[in-house]
């Protein structure tokens, strides 16, 4: 058994002091029970609790870590930046290197504005869209998560669909009521919200690749047909990338899949670990932001130059050769793995894949959508997290996230992790 008793202390301090003892929700393991860990530090793949505990880690601060844990060219470039100073709420090249970077991986990033998370980058291009259009509804889908915004909390994927939380309270209903919720993969349920807004829907805003209800691929032809829905009723399309962009491919899986947004959410893995979120799309939406244009946005810390900094050099290390064959190579190992284990353990599931992100759902042999996910058997999964656990495999604390592979996992300890899988599903 591992040993928890400093974690234990530190909750018990923790819960005196910070609202559930955490500062996100998925933290406090609401969905499997127990105490969290408490981390002491990381470096490549490996994470370390304050028992002194270490763990192949698969969380990877959900996306970011791609490169592993405190990479050594991002450390040093970080420990740069910081020696000129941490921030100076004025513009540096920095911040104009990044959008440049940007610009170039992605075609339809003619321009961008640089915030501090992806909820406020979702948040301004949601209102972007609304200033463009004219519009005030908004189409999002059931089990993807854009941040908590207030009007994006309805049928959020993720913390929501762990804590069973269909919407946030403190949301007023005027406001959730703009927003409609369509089924992933149902271009029939998009119509139908069209349909129930005449000429007033702003924008749809969508994961290409779901990630917030666990790993949810787009059936072909699912993404251009929801593009071509959209601009046919005269809404934006959004794509919220701010787990997939970087991660997937060098740039933005939405092109990859054929379509162009009018407006792309980027965070995550271009902050290199650090805080940051970007708001990107055509040169005339984005021109309706302050000062060039009458939509106000803000941001004392946005385009922070730890932040930049660390993004530019990540982004730089992501670009060399080879870089996103590995990660497909890992991701398909374990994968392979995960499947094998669940055929050995004569349990229903299903492995979900795209890329570097990977999904295992107990309970139920294929996830398509929303409905899919909250069918699969969450007591199991629970089981199986702590299985996992005692055998030094950290995972996500919810069967509705990814799992995330870094640059950093071996084949030996991919293997290691499938090992435990089999033994851990055996016993849960």
């Amino acid at each position: 058994m591992l040993s928890n008793d400093k974690s234990l202390q530190l909750s018990k301090r923790a819960l005196r002091k910070i609202p559930g003892g955490v500062n996100s929700p998925v933290r406090a393991w609401s969905a499997v029970g127990g105490t969290p860990i408490f981390v002491d530090s990381a470096f490549g793949a490996r994470l370390v609790d304050a028992d002194g505990n270490a763990f192949i880690d698969y969380v990877g601060s959900y996306g970011p870590a791609i490169l592993g844990h405190a990479h050594p060219q991002v450390v040093a470039a970080i420990a740069e930046q910081a020696r000129k100073g941490l921030g100076y709420g004025a513009t540096t090249e920095l911040e104009i290197q990044l959008a440049e970077k940007l610009g170039a991986a992605i075609a339809s990033a003619e321009k961008v504005r640089l915030v501090s998370s992806g909820t406020e980058a979702a948040m301004t291009a949601i209102r972007i869209a609304r200033a463009a259009t004219g519009r005030s509804a908004i189409i999002k889908f059931d089990g993807c998560y854009h941040g908590h915004s207030d009007g994006l909390l309805v049928r959020a994927g993720s913390g929501g669909m762990t804590l069973a939380i269909p919407n946030s309270a403190g949301v007023p209903q005027p406001l959730a009521a703009m927003t409609s919720v369509a089924r992933f993969n149902s271009l029939e349920s998009v119509e139908g919200c069209f349909e129930a807004n005449p000429g007033s829907v702003a924008a749809v805003i969508i994961e290409p690749v779901a990630a917030n209800m666990g790993v949810v691929v787009p059936m072909p032809g699912f993404l251009k047909e929801l593009a071509a829905t959209a601009r046919r009723h005269g809404a934006m399309l959004i794509c919220d990338e701010v787990i997939t962009g970087f991660r997937l491919c060098y740039g933005s899986i939405a092109e990859s899949y054929g379509i162009t947004p009018d407006l792309l959410v980027l965070g995550k893995v271009i902050g290199g670990g650090m805080p940051i979120g970007a708001v990107a799309g055509r040169a005339d939406l984005l021109d309706l932001l302050a000062p060039a244009g009458p939509v106000y946005q803000a941001g004392t810390l946005s385009g922070s130059p730890l932040s930049v900094r660390a993004g530019l050099e990540t982004l730089s290390l992501l670009s060399q050769p080879g870089t996103y064959e590995r990660l497909e190579a890992m991701g398909a190992r374990l994968a392979h793995g995960l499947t094998d284990a669940l055929v050995r353990s004569d349990k229903s599931g299903c492995v979900n894949r795209v890329g570097s992100l990977v999904t295992l759902f107990l309970g139920v042999n294929n996830v398509s959508d929303a409905d899919d996910a909250r069918r699969g058997d969450s007591e199991a999964f629970a089981a199986y997290f702590h299985q996992m656990l005692q055998r030094g495999i950290y995972l996500p604390p919810s069967q509705f996230e990814a799992m995330f592979v870094s640059l950093a996992h071996s084949e030996a300890d991919i293997d290691q992790t499938v090992e435990a899988a089999r033994e851990a599903l055996a016993a849960a």
